[in-house]
């Protein structure tokens, strides 16, 4: 499987675990490659709106540009969202939810180790029961 059908699989494992729990959610066409800031995943409430965007890797890191930080803030500030990382680490590993401030600096952008997201983040269990 390449790493779009990867990516895309994630995106929908993720809207379904919102509408399980009674969130709406849906994927946004051309996350990634528009001209306009948008992120992978808009679900809300009727309390509570995320744009999300969604990393995947078997590795003990993901790294983001300062762009992909950037695009989501711009997006989240005009459309009213709140931003989130949901990251899948260590191949089968959890979803774990974290906001911009949790990432960790690198020289050339963030990086988002197993360590930072099991220390910082939180499940997504948590995430809804803390917004409902």
């Amino acid at each position: 499987m390449n790493l779009k059908a990867k990516g895309t699989n994630a995106e929908r494992e993720l809207i379904h675990l919102f509408w399980s729990k009674g969130w709406a959610a849906v994927r946004v066409a051309g996350s990634g490659s528009s001209n306009y800031p948008n992120p992978d995943i808009l679900a809300g409430n009727k309390l509570r709106r995320f744009a999300v965007e969604c990393k995947v890797t078997g590795e003990d890191k993901k790294y983001l540009s300062e762009g992909d930080l950037l695009q989501l803030k711009n997006f989240c500030d005009t459309f009213g969202a709140e931003p989130l990382f949901a990251v899948k680490l260590n191949r089968g590993g959890k979803w774990l939810f974290l906001m911009p401030e949790d990432l960790e600096k690198t020289e050339k952008g963030y990086v988002i180790s197993s360590e930072t997201a099991s220390r910082r983040g939180v499940s997504f269990e948590e995430l809804i029961e803390f917004t409902l």
